[in-house]
C-alpha cells in the first residue's frame, strides 16, 4: 500500500502540473499538443543543472534545476506561441512537430556533452547521470519529493490566479471570445503569449519532475515516455478546471503506478506482463476520453487563430 501511494503522489504532481499548464495554455486560445516536447526540454535543462552543478548546496542545486527547466520550457513553448499566433500556423501540426524536434534535440545535446566528458570516444550514450538526494524527503514510512509541495502551491495559486483575479478573466476571454476581448481594450495576442508561456514553465518543471525524483540515471531516447500525451488526457478529463484536473491526475496516476509495484504486490501473482500495466493509463484515457468527450466544454476559441481583423 505504501509503495502504491508512493508512486500515485509522485505521477500525479507530474500528470498535474503539466495539464495545469496545457489548462492555461487552452484557455487562452492555443491548443498545446507540445507538452510532451516541452516536458523533455524541461528536463534536459534541470538535469542538465544537476550533473553539472552537483557539488552545489542543495539550498542553491534545488531552485536553480528547477527554475532552469521551467525556463527552458517557456523558451521553447515560445516556438509554439510564434507559430500558433504571430504566423496562425495550424496549432496541431506545429505541436507535432515540436514534440518530435525535442527528442532529437535532447539526444543531440546529451550525446554531444558525454562524448566530450569522455574525451571524443564517439560512442557517448544519451543518458544523463545525477543525484536526486536533495529533492527526496522521509516523513515516517512515507517518501515524497518536494514536487509535490510545489505542485499543490501552483494548484491553489492557479485557480486563485484564473478564477479570482482580473488577469485570468482577461486569459480566459481570450479562450471564449477573443473579438469581445478586443473590443474592450485586452491584447489577445499578449494574454495569448502569455498562456503558453505559462504552460511552457509548468511543463518544464512537469519534466523534471517526471524524470529526476525517481531514478538517477535518465535515457533521453525515450524523451518522457508518453507522460505529457496523458496529461492532455488528464486536462481534458478534468474539464479545464485546476481541481478537477487534480483529481483526474490522481485517477490516472493509480493506473500509471501499478507498473511500478506489480512485481512487489499480489499483482505479481496474476502472471501478467508489466507492459500491460504500463498499458493501462493510456487504455484507460482513451475508454474515458470515448465515453466523456461529448459532454467536455472546452474553451471555445480553443485553435482558431485570432485575427483581428475579423469580427
Amino acid at each position: 500500500m505504501f509503495l502504491l501511494i508512493k508512486f500515485t503522489l509522485l505521477y500525479a504532481v507530474v500528470l498535474m502540473l503539466v495539464a495545469l499548464g496545457g489548462m492555461f495554455s487552452e484557455r487562452s486560445g492555443v491548443i498545446n499538443i507540445a507538452l510532451e516536447g516541452i516536458m523533455a526540454i524541461g528536463g534536459l535543462a534541470g538535469v542538465f543543472v544537476l550533473a553539472l552543478g552537483g557539488n552545489l548546496p542543495a539550498a542553491v542545486l534545488v531552485p536553480v534545476s528547477i527554475l532552469a527547466s521551467a525556463v527552458a520550457g517557456i523558451v521553447y513553448s515560445l516556438l509554439l506561441g510564434f507559430s500558433a499566433i504571430t504566423l496562425k500556423a495550424d496549432q496541431t501540426i506545429g505541436g507535432t512537430a515540436l514534440n518530435m524536434l525535442a527528442t532529437a534535440v535532447a539526444i543531440v545535446m546529451v550525446k554531444a556533452f558525454n562524448n566530450a566528458s569522455e574525451a571524443g570516444n564517439g560512442a557517448a550514450s544519451a543518458k544523463l547521470v545525477y543525484s536526486n538526494e536533495a529533492f527526496i524527503y522521509k516523513i515516517g514510512p512515507f517518501t515524497i519529493n518536494i514536487f509535490l509541495i510545489i505542485g499543490i502551491v501552483i494548484l491553489i495559486v492557479s485557480y486563485l490566479f484564473l478564477f479570482k483575479t482580473k488577469w485570468g478573466l482577461r486569459l480566459r476571454s481570450c479562450g471564449e471570445h477573443p473579438q469581445a476581448a478586443d473590443s474592450v481594450g485586452i491584447n489577445v495576442y499578449q494574454w495569448r503569449y502569455i498562456g503558453v508561456m505559462i504552460s511552457g514553465a509548468l511543463g518544464g518543471i512537469g519534466g523534471f519532475a517526471y524524470i529526476v525524483p525517481s531514478v538517477t540515471t535518465w535515457n533521453f531516447e525515450v524523451g518522457v515516455a508518453g507522460a505529457g500525451f496523458l496529461a492532455l488526457a488528464v486536462m481534458i478529463f478534468g474539464q479545464w478546471k485546476p481541481f478537477n484536473i487534480a483529481g483526474a491526475a490522481v485517477f490516472f496516476a493509480v493506473f500509471r503506478s501499478l507498473a511500478n509495484i506489480a512485481d512487489s504486490t499480489v499483482l505479481s501473482n496474476l502472471g501478467l506482463s508489466k507492459n500491460i500495466y504500463s498499458m493501462m493509463p493510456f487504455i484507460a484515457s482513451m475508454i474515458i476520453l470515448a465515453f466523456t468527450s461529448k459532454n467536455s466544454r472546452a474553451p471555445k476559441a480553443e485553435g482558431i487563430p485570432y485575427d483581428k481583423g475579423q469580427r
